[in-house]
């Protein structure tokens, strides 16, 4: 568990880290605020973790939906040519010392 936390808040800050952020600042503000007993505090970092939350739900709706078919681009012909490879001179010197 301890090395699969790690993977997920950097995976998470790279996608959207303004998002991400506000909601640990919310976290941390509630946490503070419950510990406290700073109601104001609490709620406010309630809201802002709220707030930052239905921002993320927000974006991910406005995204467009990914392409179903995907472009395969393919690099080599599909069959080997019976061309021969062409040689490439080496020369040798010897390096600097």
């Amino acid at each position: 568990m301890n090395a699969v936390l790690p993977r997920i808040l950097k995976s998470a800050y790279r996608k959207e880290p303004i998002i991400t952020t506000l909601i640990t600042i919310g976290i941390v503000d509630a946490l503070i605020g419950g510990f406290d007993d700073s109601w104001t505090l609490f709620t406010f970092g309630l809201g802002t973790a709220g707030i930052a939350l239905l921002l993320k739900l927000w974006r991910m709706q406005q995204q467009p939906p990914m392409p179903e078919e995907t472009v395969v681009q393919h690099y080599l012909p599909p069959q080997p040519s019976s061309a021969p490879l062409p040689i490439i001179p080496v020369s040798k010197k010897k390096p600097r010392q």
